[in-house]
């Protein structure tokens, strides 16, 4: 699982049609204390996430598990919003 900040938004006129109804955000992953880092990727939003947002993304065959993604050719999916983080 990825802590990751919602840095943008993707706009594709042509895709696969198992994503036609797929909203794409721009995610670059984050530390637990909210810094950026890393190297963004895209992760279809099953959560309806905004930019700006500090967002959990599955990967790889876990994205494909997310609410409606079925058998959709994902390979990020952003499965949950944060609202706090904590460490002790």
């Amino acid at each position: 699982m990825i802590l990751g900040r919602v840095v943008g938004t993707v706009v594709a006129t042509r895709k696969d049609e198992r994503l036609l109804s797929a909203k794409l955000l721009v995610v670059r992953p984050v530390s637990p204390e909210g810094q950026l880092e890393g190297t963004p990727l895209v992760a279809v939003d099953t959560v309806d996430a905004g930019t700006g947002e500090m967002v959990l993304v599955v990967s790889g065959s876990s994205a494909r598990m997310a609410d409606g993604l079925g058998q959709s050719p994902v390979d990020a999916a952003i499965v949950g919003i944060v609202d706090t983080v904590s460490m002790s």
